[in-house]
């Protein structure tokens, strides 16, 4: 995972948003726990109560859930949640501008269908 931390965003979120990528890209499953707050905070030299902060947000949106004395657990259903979240997010924040873009540079369906294909195998 990157270490680097951006200025426009609070610590305890950008943690979030990295245990929300590890669920959607499978890293974390339904069940799995989480990392230990100790083990975070020490491998991302933060603070544990950054650490919590984050995985507290998790837990308000009910995509973690916390079970006593074992630690917290990806809940459910909480990565199909979380695609429907993400996938509205994009189409309303970012496609439009892309689309747009496209639009602009005039690029044809083929060349974007070379593009893709392009892209996946690189990832390969």
């Amino acid at each position: 995972m990157n270490r680097e931390w951006n200025d426009n965003q609070p610590i305890y979120r950008q943690l979030r948003d990295r245990g929300v990528h590890m669920i959607l890209d499978g890293v974390l499953n339904e069940g799995d726990p989480l990392p230990s707050v100790r083990t975070v905070a020490a491998e991302f030299r933060v603070n544990p109560l950054t650490v919590l902060k984050a995985y507290q947000e998790l837990v308000d949106e009910e995509l973690v859930e916390v079970k006593r004395g074992l630690g917290m657990f990806v809940k459910p259903g909480a990565r199909e949640q979380l695609l429907k979240g993400e996938r509205q997010k994009f189409l309303t924040n970012e496609w439009p501008r892309i689309a747009e873009k496209i639009e602009r540079l005039g690029l044809t369906q083929r060349e974007l269908d070379t593009a893709a294909r392009g892209s996946s195998q690189k990832k390969r």
